[in-house]
């Protein structure tokens, strides 16, 4: 009957400590989630100027119809962004995610599916908006510091290369000698209706943080 009722009671301290081991790991969970999101929004705390306010980007040089589907695909769950880009001279920050559907373009740029992930060796790509939020990528010039910043770690690249190509030439998408960032978007930038090419970025990996 002793050894029946002390098994009994490791049995039921057993049962206890994974019910509260079960426990500990939701609130764990729950509280990791909501600080990866915090940090990702405080990534920018000291942006080089005004670009992201607090209350969202600044949009006063976005087309109205980007504008309008931004603040639409802010109702859509689409997960945490995967980085912060940052082309400081522009003052342009952007969130990236994954993917390249519309409702993710509408909330920031996305990484092209088959290039390279953040942080891994390869030709990374990242689309976005022409009249959104890639819209300052007018100005970008060779020699132009990128940035991605993640939770823990920044990595940083030099613009090496800008091109104008036809939406059938995927070239600037394929892997190069050094580990690298290409960055595409619709050309013309002010052009009415869809635009007949494709205004690309690329960049050399510099510097890991």
């Amino acid at each position: 009957m002793k050894v029946l009722h002390r098994s009994e009671e490791l049995l039921t301290t057993t049962g206890l400590a994974f019910v509260v081991f079960y426990v500990w790991i939701l609130i764990y969970s729950t509280a990791m989630s909501r600080a990866s999101l915090w940090s990702f929004s405080q990534l920018k705390t000291n942006p080089p100027s005004a670009t992201h306010e607090q209350h969202g980007p600044d949009c006063g040089h976005w087309a109205q119809v980007r504008v309008a589907a931004y603040k639409r695909a802010l109702a859509v769950r689409i997960g945490a962004p995967l980085a912060v880009l940052s082309i400081p001279r522009l003052g342009l920050d952007v969130p990236v995610f994954e993917g390249t559907e519309e409702v993710v373009l509408d909330r920031g740029a996305g990484r092209i599916a088959g290039t390279a992930q953040i942080g891994e060796q390869g030709n990374i790509g990242i689309a976005a908006h022409r009249d959104g939020f890639f819209r300052g990528l007018k100005g970008i010039r060779q020699g132009d510091r990128i940035e991605l910043a993640q939770m823990r770690r920044r990595f940083t690249y030099t613009v090496d290369h800008i091109a104008i190509v036809d939406p059938s030439d995927t070239t600037a998408l394929q892997a190069r000698a050094r580990p690298s960032l290409t960055l595409v978007t619709c050309y013309p930038f002010y052009f009415v209706g869809g635009a007949p090419q494709r205004f690309i970025v690329q960049a050399t990996l510099t510097k890991t943080e």
